[in-house]
């Protein structure tokens, strides 16, 4: 990131994902001093069309010595400071799928571009001023969201509603600074300062941290989703349960045990949290060893989920086989499925469940008959909820980074109230409220750092 840095110039990147024989336009994305003169140079309007800002034009995209079309396209025209980076920008809309993009990428390289770096084009906004920080996380966070609820999140922190309260704190901070450093600077002529009423504005900077804090858990569940592994003996009816769930059709189902022979992946959204859930190989002993590979990652499966569904078979009852799997599960958060309950009667359903001491969160399903998939999605959120992260209806959601700093400028400003109990100089609270007030700005981007900006920018995509 050193070098992107030090290398402006203009950039050129295909802004749109390259699938073969898929996607009816593709676009080309050049930003930089030289943005509009790369698109003179290979692009024809014909006709009487202005070239102006902010206006498409339609023509063709020719080879500059051979004058050969390489594509019929528009182009947008985006002028300084009026474009996403604040430079000048152009886009040109080709048609999808790979060679026509490529060749008009290869042609703005040929003719004065260079190939934008990852997250090049919103490192620029950045740096230019049109983003913070934490806007131009949320643009990532809004590319990569997995479900509605994350990408509305995204869309909050793209708004400005964390960077808002951050700058809030921040400008706290600064002001309980200066009145500190005038007592330093001019002590003789000002009153005395009120301690405890310093100490009682450090607690509400504290609190409205602690606060945003709250929000960590939430936002990387948002980002990263749950892994849910479905778990149990053969036939119990995983397989079944998965389809059922995911409503379709992702996992083959018989009568006969160890059907499945490797790990089936769903994606879901439960409660606008995403889901990735994982339909595993019967767990048992056995000599076949394509079926034994399968039951050792059903295992790896089960110790690496976020949530195991232990599912067991209602007309079986609990067995040993049973008990010696949850043996293996039961230290990850376990909801157990009794499967296949329309077998069994009523007072058979009360009896094995009344038998069953753990583990305490349990459903009861017929996934076969798709009979209780939303008490299992209940369930799921209960579990979610217990562990004291919202599942719905947040404004904003911090990342792991904007945490770290957070919580660096929580420490810092307790420790300024420390510092001021044991009546140290003013001089000493200074020194940590500069600390706290350094790492709310790392948050917005005020202070910065190379370091931050390559961690930040290099989960980008190149053409963002």
């Amino acid at each position: 990131m050193s070098e992107l840095l030090a290398n402006t110039g203009t950039i050129a990147a295909i802004a749109t994902a390259v699938v073969p024989q898929q996607g009816s336009v593709g676009i080309v994305r050049v930003s930089g001093d030289h943005a509009i003169a790369i698109a003179q140079t290979l692009f024809s309007a014909p006709g009487r069309q202005v070239w102006s800002s902010h206006r498409i034009l339609y023509g063709y995209i020719r080879q500059p010595q051979t004058k050969q079309v390489v594509d019929e396209a528009l182009l947008l025209i985006m002028k300084a400071p009026r474009s996403f980076t604040r430079e000048d920008v152009v886009e040109f809309h080709c048609h999808g799928g790979i060679m026509a993009v490529q060749q008009v990428l290869q042609l703005c390289l040929e003719n004065g571009a260079r190939l934008a770096q990852p997250g090049e084009f919103t490192l620029r906004a950045f740096l230019n001023g049109r983003l913070d920080l934490t806007q131009a996380e949320s643009i990532a966070d809004l590319v990569g969201a997995k479900s509605p609820q994350a990408a509305q999140t995204a869309l909050a922190g793209l708004q400005g509603k964390l960077a808002h309260p951050i700058r809030q704190l921040r400008a706290q901070c600064l002001d309980i600074l200066a009145e500190i450093e005038a007592r330093i600077d001019f002590e003789e002529d000002l009153p005395p300062l009120d301690e405890q009423r310093i100490i009682a504005e450090i607690d509400q900077v504290t609190a409205e941290i602690t606060k945003l804090l709250a929000t960590k858990d939430k936002g990387e569940l948002l980002r990263t989703g749950l892994k849910v592994a479905i778990v149990g003996r053969p036939n119990v009816g995983k397989s079944s349960l998965l389809n059922a769930w995911s409503q379709s059709d992702r996992a083959i189902v018989t009568d006969l045990p160890g059907t499945t022979r490797d790990v089936v992946e769903s994606q879901l959204v439960v409660g606008g949290i995403p889901i990735q859930v994982l339909d595993t190989a019967g767990i048992r002993e056995t000599a076949d060893q394509v079926e034994k590979i399968g039951v050792e990652r059903s295992r790896r499966a089960a110790n690496n989920a976020d949530l195991v569904l232990f599912t067991i078979d209602a007309f079986a009852g609990w067995t040993d086989a049973d008990q010696e799997i949850y043996e293996q599960v039961k230290h990850r958060p376990v909801i157990l499925v009794i499967n296949k309950i329309d077998l069994i009667s009523v007072e058979q359903k009360q009896t094995l469940q009344s038998k069953i001491q753990n583990p305490k969160s349990k459903i009861v399903t017929a996934a076969a008959q798709n009979q209780g998939i939303d008490g299992l999605e209940t369930a799921i959120l209960e579990i979610v909820q217990a562990g004291k992260v919202q599942a719905a209806d947040m404004d904003l959601a911090i990342n792991q980074r904007q945490a770290a700093a957070l919580t660096k400028a929580k420490i810092d400003l307790e420790q300024v109230q420390k510092t001021i109990i044991e009546q140290l100089p003013l001089d000493f609270w200074t020194i940590d409220l500069r600390g706290a007030i350094y790492a709310l700005g790392e948050i917005t981007g005020e202070e910065v750092t190379e370091s931050v900006l390559d961690r930040i920018f290099s989960r980008f995509c190149i053409g963002k």
